[in-house]
């Protein structure tokens, strides 16, 4: 017996492993950590535009940040930040150098889609194994798609 199920990522409880979880997901994506400091291109910050996303779930990924805390994240000119301001409001914020507000918003919207695959494929896995579940197959298939295969015998 087979069964496909869709689960909807709607999680409203803290997010304690936001730093490696978001590290994994952008390191699949080919993007690496950068400092806060640290500025992602050559030219004048001028030239850079920047782009405010509005995310679904922003908070799950921003929950675990204190407030005036910062996490970026870049590739290819493209830098992507998570981040609390003072009064505790999460955003994305996505900044380049000589490229459209579409592109970043797109580079920005395809990062912040696989955070938020990979924090409920984490905690699939956590609600699984404590249910008792043995995890037969967990494959990450090159559509970004990720296929489960769980068991469970009673004796």
């Amino acid at each position: 017996m087979s069964a496909v199920c869709v689960i909807a990522p709607v999680v409203v409880s803290a997010w304690p492993g936001f730093t490696a979880t978001v590290v994994a997901a952008a390191a699949s994506l080919g993007y690496r950590v950068v400092d806060s400091g640290t500025e992602v291109g050559t030219g004048s910050r001028s030239a850079q535009r920047e782009v405010e996303l509005e995310m679904a779930n922003c908070d799950i990924v921003t929950d675990a940040l204190g407030r005036d805390q910062r996490f970026a994240v870049s590739k290819d000119g493209v830098r992507v930040t998570f981040s609390r301001d003072a009064r505790g409001r999460a955003g994305v914020c996505v900044t380049g150098e000589g490229m459209s507000e579409e592109a970043l918003r797109a580079a920005g919207l395809e990062l912040t889609r696989r955070v938020v695959q990979k924090h409920v494929h984490q905690r699939i896995l956590e609600e699984v194994q404590a249910r008792g579940y043995t995890v037969a197959e967990d494959y990450d298939h090159e559509n970004q798609s990720i296929r489960l295969r769980i068991r469970h015998w009673e004796n």
